[in-house]
């Protein structure tokens, strides 16, 4: 009786150990023996041999990645900045994310990436124009450049949005001065 009572024991832990639960806004890939299966499994219940294999699950709502960084500008001066990329996870790519990519995607390229779109993008554009309407078009470029960079990796770039523009304190005064100037003027 008693050998019984552990058998089904043991074949209960079995079998929970066996599963995983997909949520809504994941998606899972199986991995078996350290190679990652073609389809991505949607949310629900999904077995597994675990001796063999395990399911990665990935996010595909919406994420967001705040940097913290110098943006260079045309004139040559380095303007502190805090940057949040809205990305997410494209379900049918994830398999192929992983595969060429791995679960540190965001460290191994949407990073890199970001930051090489910002420096090409910021040259092109004078200080005073991050605080301007100008913003949106620097946002925008980078955007579309880091969606040119990415385009077939499995990450969809939703926005990238430039917050807490710092300027070097003594453009910020002659920013100010000119605008004083200006209204004093009229």
């Amino acid at each position: 009786m008693k050998y019984k009572s552990f058998l089904m024991l043991f074949a209960i832990i079995g079998l929970l150990s066996s599963c995983a639960v997909v949520r809504q806004g994941e998606v899972g890939v199986k991995r078996t023996l350290g190679k990652y299966s073609d389809t991505p499994y949607t949310e629900g219940l999904r077995m597994f041999n675990p001796l063999t294999s395990r399911i990665i699950k990935v996010s595909t709502q919406t994420e967001n990645m705040e940097v913290e960084l110098s943006i260079p500008s045309k004139e040559g001066l380095n303007i502190r900045s805090e940057v949040s990329i809205l990305y997410k996870v494209i379900e049918k790519e994830t398999p192929d994310l992983l595969r060429e990519i791995g679960t540190e995607f965001e460290r191994n390229i949407i990073l890199p990436v970001f930051r090489s779109a910002v420096s090409d993008v910021s040259y092109r554009f004078l200080a005073k124009d991050m605080h301007t309407s100008e913003r949106e078009v620097i946002e925008k470029a980078i955007k579309e450049q880091m969606m040119t960079l990415l385009e077939g990796r499995g990450v969809e770039i939703e926005a990238v949005l430039l917050k807490s523009i710092q300027l070097p304190p003594s453009l910020a005064r002659a920013i100010e001065a000119k605008l004083e100037a200006e209204q004093q003027a009229e």
